[in-house]
């Protein structure tokens, strides 16, 4: 199988689409922040990413996206997902127990795990929704006292197509949470598409449905 190994390239912000890739893409590792676009490339896309050993990579999009299905399965090492939490919580609660009365103590057991992960130095890829800038402001931090640097992969899919996924799943989000995540998640996909990213943020990788099916390894270097 053809891997190709994907770094965050230095030379350029926003770099144009090109018809051949090539084999060895640059990504990380310089103070100039760069935009990888990896959608419509119609499966053409790299099969692997490679960070550096320090590094903390951010996985975002909608609720139904397929951030925690991409996660489970290319993650190479240490991951972080607020999925996972939640399911434990889930299988330990109460049946008829509404998810909402634990809801708290989800999100703090994801943020305590979290930044026990971050304390190990270690690279680590973390599931997100994209709602929450304070977040990736504390990833940043964190990256950079590690030594390592904050990277976004970003999951464009459609509306429909994330509705889609949470009914896959038989989960799903409110109709007022849904729209403020497409709210945010679209304008931090319009902001990286001009080259503008987060604060902190070394590189964003836009990936599309098919660009994140391709993908089979995220990895950071030893």
């Amino acid at each position: 199988m053809n891997r190709t190994t994907v770094y965050a390239t230095t030379s350029a912000v926003a770099l144009p689409e090109q018809s051949a890739a090539p084999a060895r893409e640059r990504c990380g590792g310089g103070p100039a922040p760069v935009v990888r676009d990896l959608r419509d490339r119609s499966g053409r896309s790299p099969h692997a990413l490679l960070f550096g050993p320090r590094d903390v990579v951010v996985v975002t999009g909608l609720p139904g996206s397929g951030k925690s299905t991409l996660m489970s399965r290319a993650v190479r090492g240490v991951r972080v997902d607020s999925q996972d939490t939640r399911d434990r919580w889930e299988a330990r609660a109460p049946r008829l127990l509404p998810y909402a009365v634990y809801r708290p103590l989800v999100r703090l057991a994801h943020f305590a795990g979290l930044r026990r992960a971050l304390r190990q130095g270690e690279g680590v890829v973390v599931h997100d929704c994209g709602t929450q800038a304070w977040v990736r402001d504390w990833l940043a931090r964190e990256a950079r006292r590690r030594g390592g640097a904050l990277h976004l992969l970003l999951l464009d899919v459609t509306p429909r197509t994330a509705l889609e996924g949470q009914r896959e799943r038989g989960r799903g989000v409110s109709r007022y949470a849904f729209l403020r995540h497409r709210t945010a998640a679209a304008r931090l996909i319009r902001s990286v598409e001009r080259g503008d990213l987060p604060t902190g943020v070394t590189s964003a990788l836009l990936l599309d449905r098919p660009a994140a099916d391709t993908l089979t390894r995220i990895t950071f270097t030893t």
